[in-house]
């Protein structure tokens, strides 16, 4: 069969865990004789769906599927317009209302490659409280995504009850997040909030969020770097890494779903079979839940 010609989309270049998301599609690439094309958004919900809109109309090029990671809605009337051409549609991170009805009306697959996102969120609020049981907590979401409001729905429902969560924003990017945590601090109620850990939805931000502490006089500073910070997505060389050298304190490990999707897509297509509706993967806490409990008292939690 002659190679399979796939375009994985993804949100942005400046962020560890999409540039393993593309290391992935790779790896898979090379695994399942697909050649792919790998292209970003860079954070922009517009120009991800021109990008799209342009690859679907050009007959020559003409992918054989499109794999996305959306930065914003799940894109239905792009997807749409994908199935309607008969270019596959897998979309990654999240799953779409849209997807039974496509599936039901086009021979063309479409489908899904997720991680349960309330459940990195709960996996958070139990890192967190195994190290804080009361007291204010900054929390930088990503932007407003699926994603990033399902890691908060997930985070909420698992902090202890006496934690209250001052929210700021961030994009993914630790530059979003060290902007966001400067700006705050610049308000005079800030200092005044006695905050007992930093959690954020990527471990990016996290390191962002720790910069932005870094550049605090002297005295300020030790006070905030002795705080936990806590990240997710625990790719191996960065958030797992930095857990390790104590630049975090936890991470929450999700698996890169695009090589995922990119063998799950081949292999339907090859069998002339539809993929399943949606494939999930599982993530996990680094360290472990009940290794940050021993460590109560040593981070001032409490």
């Amino acid at each position: 069969m002659e190679n399979l010609n796939v375009v994985v989309a993804l949100i942005t270049r400046d962020n560890d865990y999409q540039a393993e998301q593309a290391a992935s599609a790779m790896e898979a690439a090379t695994r399942v004789g697909a050649k792919i094309q790998v292209v970003y958004a860079d954070g922009d919900a517009v120009d991800q769906t021109q990008q799209l809109v342009k690859i679907i109309q050009d007959p020559i090029q003409r992918p054989t599927a499109i794999v996305v990671e959306p930065v914003g809605t799940s894109m239905a009337q792009i997807a749409k317009a994908a199935v309607a051409a008969g270019i596959g549609w897998g979309i990654l991170g999240r799953q779409a209302e849209y997807t039974p009805e496509l599936r039901r009306k086009n021979q063309a697959p479409v489908f899904s490659v997720t991680t349960d996102q309330e459940e990195v969120g709960r996996i958070q609020g139990k890192q967190l409280a195994a190290l804080v049981t009361e007291g204010n907590v900054l929390y930088i979401e990503g932007p407003s995504s699926s994603v990033s409001s399902l890691r908060t729905k997930g985070m909420l429902s698992a902090k202890p009850a006496k934690v209250e969560m001052k929210m700021l924003k961030g994009d993914w990017t630790d530059r979003s997040a060290h902007h966001a945590v400067k700006s705050w601090l610049s308000l005079s109620t800030s200092r005044q909030l006695h905050i007992r850990a930093v959690v954020c939805q990527n471990d990016a931000m996290a390191m962002g969020a720790r910069k932005a502490f870094g550049d605090l006089t002297e005295k300020d500073r030790e006070l905030w770097l002795n705080t936990p910070f806590f990240g997710c997505d625990g790719v191996t060389k960065t958030g797992q890494e930095w857990v390790r050298r104590g630049f975090l304190t936890a991470t929450v490990i999700t698996p890169p779903t695009a090589g995922l999707a990119l063998e799950t897509l081949v292999k339907a297509i090859r069998a002339g079979a539809l993929p399943p509706e949606n494939t999930a993967s599982a993530a996990r806490a680094f360290p472990a839940v009940e290794e940050l409990a021993k460590r109560r008292g040593a981070a001032g939690g409490g």
